[in-house]
């Protein structure tokens, strides 16, 4: 399955027109998206599949997700641990050999940790979470690998790139990866394409 993921950029980043070029561009299986915002919300009008958003409480944008074939199952929505201003939720899309955790996790680099602990305890034994990190450092996930690309994914103030988009999985093997060409966002859409471990 060839997965990307994008953190859009709500308002002033990514526009649906960029969204669009993006799939027809990479031709995903699945396309997650964080601070996607109503605008995204008309996607499949122009472009088919299935699509659901799940707003953060209290705010413009949210996790989003995209299928050109479908989901299984309407994605369920886990709300976690909330950070100082912001609660967050996990958007987990049922991909029947395994499931994905669309993320857009805490600053704080210990309760980003702790709400990656909570999706491992929540996700099948074959699981993968995708998504905006806002992590610095390992993981420290047991029983999870980072497959993601290692290259810089966000550049902070248009000077210094940093790595906080990642996927990490269990009971999955990633064949490819890739940070995709930039657009209007800050951060970098990054590619896997994983595969359940024989």
């Amino acid at each position: 399955m060839k997965i990307v993921s994008w953190n859009l950029l709500r308002r002033v980043g990514a526009s649906i027109d960029d969204v669009v070029a993006l799939i027809e561009a990479e031709q995903p299986h699945l396309l997650l998206m964080q601070e996607a915002t109503r605008e995204i919300d008309h996607l499949p009008s122009r472009v088919g599949g299935a699509y659901a958003r799940s707003p953060l409480p209290g705010r413009i944008h949210g996790v989003a997700c995209w299928s050109p074939s479908g989901f299984l199952a309407p994605p369920s929505v886990w709300p976690l641990q909330p950070g100082a201003l912001v609660r967050r939720v996990c958007q987990i899309v049922d991909c029947g050999a395994f499931a994905v955790a669309n993320v857009h996790l805490s600053h704080g680099q210990v309760l980003n940790r702790r709400q990656l602990r909570l999706i491992a305890e929540r996700l099948p034994r074959c699981g993968a979470v995708l998504g905006d990190y806002n992590l610095v450092g390992p993981a420290l996930l047991p029983g999870f690998r980072d497959v993601g690309p290692r290259g810089p994914t966000h550049r902070m103030a248009d000077m210094v790139g940093v790595r906080l988009d990642r996927c990490l999985v269990r009971g999955l093997e990633c064949e490819r990866t890739a940070i995709l060409p930039h657009r209007p966002s800050d951060h970098h859409p990054i590619m896997v394409e994983l595969r359940v471990r024989s």
